[in-house]
């Protein structure tokens, strides 16, 4: 082979090495802005989200409740509505001979319904300086006492509530009643645990295994909630309220005002 015809033939052996185009050479920097743009676009969206998951509580903190959201904590009481809103409620009487919160003939000439709390000083007071009275009427068959626990000092009043209803169904609602409101003082918070209540039992001689499946039975904790609700329904808003006769009383009124209102009441049945 001649050296003219070697040259020629490593020339074909030769890659060939192109120039990039003038085409290419305008789409890189376009492809490098894209990106870029991408990612400031991530970036600002994240903050954006961040942002809005931050604000939320308040938000909603800000915003009036849905309708039929149930009202949370201590009974809302509304404006104007502490004292019973009807004159004439002696329907609110149940004359039930089977009501283990009662005491007094069903067919009793006069009835008080009084609305409580395990918690409510003027409960304890009226317990102490008045019932002894009332007991009079209610012994001589001219008067008959119905208990609701309305329950508006929170939890310890409606586990106070409940193991009340749980001694009455031992026959020793009275007794149990009594100790709750002794010397006309309520107990402490601390002494309506249910350990406490349980002790309480244990001191007017409950069965108190009996006694504790009782006060945490769903019966029990739906009579409750009714009574509760019956005296939320009325307006009871504030304790104690009586209704006597179908009058409301409302607050820590001296027995006088009691006597007056069974003796008026009696005058008139009579």
């Amino acid at each position: 082979m001649s050296a003219h015809r070697r040259k020629d033939a490593m020339s074909n052996l030769t890659p060939t090495v192109q120039k990039p185009s003038r085409r290419k050479k305008a789409v890189l920097p376009l492809v490098v802005i894209i990106i870029a743009a991408a990612l400031i676009a991530f970036v600002l969206w994240q903050r954006i989200d961040s942002d809005a998951s931050e604000s939320t509580p308040n938000t909603a903190d800000q915003g009036a409740p849905e309708e039929g959201t149930p009202a949370e904590g201590p009974v809302e009481v509304p404006e104007g509505g502490a004292e019973p809103e009807a004159e004439d409620m002696s329907d609110i009487e149940r004359r039930d001979p089977d009501d283990l919160l009662a005491v007094g003939p069903v067919d009793a000439p006069v009835a008080i319904v009084m609305f409580s709390d395990a918690q409510c000083p003027f409960c304890a007071t009226w317990y102490d300086q008045t019932l002894p009275t009332m007991m009079d009427y209610v012994e001589d068959g001219d008067l008959r006492i119905e208990w609701r626990d309305v329950n508006v000092f929170g939890e310890a009043s409606e586990r106070a509530a409940r193991a009340t209803y749980a001694a009455a169904m031992q026959d020793r609602f009275m007794k149990y009643h009594g100790l709750l409101f002794e010397d006309g003082e309520t107990l402490p918070e601390s002494g309506l645990t249910e350990e406490g209540l349980v002790g309480l039992a244990e001191q007017v001689g409950l069965d108190t295994a009996q006694f504790e499946e009782d006060m945490n039975s769903p019966a029990v904790a739906e009579q409750i909630a009714a009574n509760a609700q019956e005296g939320r329904d009325i307006g009871a808003y504030s304790t104690p309220a009586f209704i006597v006769s179908g009058e409301p009383i409302v607050g820590a009124q001296p027995t006088e005002v009691f006597v007056s209102a069974v003796d008026d009441a009696l005058a008139e049945n009579r």
